[in-house]
């Protein structure tokens, strides 16, 4: 068992790592992605059968992105203990919030595993110094915005779902009563399209066909809050929910479109949900993935490897 512990997570300062003293646990603490790299690269020499994940989304992100080039499409079984201000993963795989390594290693002994696949996005042009990274949420446009807003709630000592709440809740108060210069209802010049069939996603908004609002691709099926914005049994792979433009009336029935309200008119009027399984992505602003912030270019977005994690 190969363990990534990232110190610095929220539930992490302070606290010693488990198990450590187990001479058949290899407990290791990288710094720098190159460190990580090297440390992912020395566990897949040592054939380890579980690779733990000791910290919160953003430490799931960058052993996923760092790992590609290690593990390629074959990875060990995954263990993810929630150390993070968020842990949206957590919810997704139905995880408890304090999960122990013990706990962990006893349901990986039952065999309770589900499987998932993340989020892949690469530089769309040859040798483009962007790095290919992995994760399981990607958004656009206020997105962008809203992270921001979380990590202020973050500071301010709300943390997991409660977080995602207030967030949301700032966000439409802004977008519903912002004037036209509030960046919360600020569009993001963006091009979608699909890569099999070389179409671009309608656009159903009243505003500029070239951008949107907000856009959002995940693999998760399950939600902060208990949310479905992608239905009560939402298919797996990747799902996109776009917002074309801030309609006041749309944003104001948000809150129903998360828990699942879903109808042809709001689609006819730019609130939108797709299924895809690759997709270019062209856009003019930044995308957070997990927490992290990207900058603007043209990328591929796809689905990673299939990944293997044990639950309760």
């Amino acid at each position: 068992m190969g363990i990534v512990r990232n110190p610095r997570s929220h539930r992490n300062q302070g606290v010693a790592p488990e198990m450590a003293d187990c001479s058949n646990i290899l407990t290791e603490t990288p710094r720098t992605r190159e460190e990580l790299y090297h440390t992912l690269a020395g566990f897949a020499r040592r054939g380890i059968d579980y690779l733990v994940v000791d910290g919160g989304d953003g430490t799931v992100r960058d052993v996923l992105s760092c790992g590609s080039d290690v593990f390629g499409d074959i990875w060990p079984t995954l263990i993810v203990l929630p150390k993070g201000k968020t842990n949206a993963l957590t919810v997704d795989l139905g995880l408890p919030n304090h999960w122990s390594l013990a706990e962990a290693l006893a349901a990986a002994h039952r065999g309770h595993t589900v499987t998932r696949r993340p989020l892949r996005i690469s530089p769309a042009e040859e040798g483009a110094d962007a790095r290919r990274v992995q994760g399981f949420i990607l958004g656009t446009g206020a997105f962008s915005i809203a992270t921001e807003a979380g990590q202020e709630a973050h500071r301010r000592g709300a943390f997991n779902s409660f977080a995602v709440g207030l967030t949301i809740l700032w966000g439409i108060l802004q977008t519903l009563f912002g004037r036209a210069g509030n960046p919360w209802r600020q569009c993001t010049p963006t091009r979608i399209v699909d890569r099999r069939t070389g179409v671009r996603l309608p656009y159903t908004g009243p505003g500029h066909a070239d951008e949107r609002y907000l856009m959002v691709a995940t693999t998760f099926e399950k939600f902060p809050l208990g949310a479905r914005p992608f239905g009560r049994d939402p298919a797996p792979g990747m799902k996109l929910a776009v917002i074309d433009w801030p309609v006041r009336w749309i944003i104001a029935m948000l809150p129903a479109i998360l828990f699942g309200f879903n109808s042809r008119f709001l689609t006819r009027n730019g609130a939108q949900r797709f299924h895809a399984n690759e997709l270019e992505l062209d856009v003019a602003g930044p995308f957070i993935l997990d927490g992290e912030t990207f900058p603007a270019g043209r990328y591929m977005l796809g689905e990673g490897p299939q990944l293997t994690f044990v639950v309760p």
